[in-house]
């Protein structure tokens, strides 16, 4: 259905789904290409506090940006944004549209201040634009889901859907609460201006004092050895 409806509208589509792989949840991001075509499927790669309870982890194959019709787009889950070394895989791959996406109606205004400085520095650190997309609860939903007033209170505010620019400047008004759409149009000639003052994995980075080793191998519970199995990783996947 999603597959059909960016090929029959020509856009390009980030998705958060909850995927589950037989026995585990997964907080899980597809990307989704104007043509239809599945371009990325990531998981997030650590759940937060207590969502360890109800997902699994992801692994490092899911960091990994991609050549859209929109661009090179990469993506992480809310607080994956405060994992600096996940951030710069991304920025090594020179994304130039970063999707964030955060829960939204959850905690109150301190998690949108909190998404408001987090989307702009990656903006300004990456030289990418950001596009953030939070969910918003209504009354009727929060009452659904908490049954009682009293715990009401942590599923409203924290809604903050906005586009970034690479100066870390707002290009539409954040969408703060309520449904709606937030766009702008993007000049990728801010990306240029902005790398040529700081690019953090170009000409800004000290490759040989500091580096990052990224494994992007799909995480395997079991390595076949000989005839292989029906979930066995490839030659390659467990070569040394």
């Amino acid at each position: 259905m999603v597959a059909e409806a960016a090929r029959d509208t020509g856009m390009v589509v980030v998705l958060g789904v909850n995927e589950r792989d037989f026995g585990t949840l997964y907080n899980t991001q597809i990307i989704f290409d104007a043509t239809g075509e599945i371009l990325l499927k990531r998981r997030k790669i650590t759940p937060t506090y207590h969502e360890r309870m109800v997902w699994g982890q992801g692994d490092g194959a899911g960091l990994k940006v991609v050549q859209s019709a929109a661009g090179r787009i990469g993506a992480l889950a809310c607080w994956e944004h405060y994992n600096p070394l996940a951030r710069y895989a991304l920025m090594a791959q020179h994304e130039e549209i970063h999707c964030a996406q955060f829960p939204g109606s959850l905690v109150g205004q301190i998690f949108a201040d909190q998404m408001d400085v987090t989307i702009r520095h990656h903006a300004l650190e990456s030289g990418c634009f950001v596009v953030n997309a939070t969910g918003w609860l209504t009354d009727e939903q929060i009452k659904e889901i908490a049954r009682d007033p009293a715990l009401e209170g942590p599923l409203r505010g924290g809604c903050f859907t906005a586009i970034v620019s690479p100066e870390g400047k707002f290009l539409a008004p954040p969408l703060t609460e309520g449904e709606g759409m937030v766009i702008a149009d993007l000049d990728f000639a801010l990306i240029t201006k902005r790398k040529r003052m700081m690019d953090s994995v170009g000409h800004y980075a000290r490759p040989e004092l500091l580096s990052l080793l990224h494994d992007r191998r799909p995480a395997r519970t079991v390595h076949y050895v000989g005839e292989e199995g029906p979930f066995s990783a490839s030659k390659e996947e467990v070569a040394p």
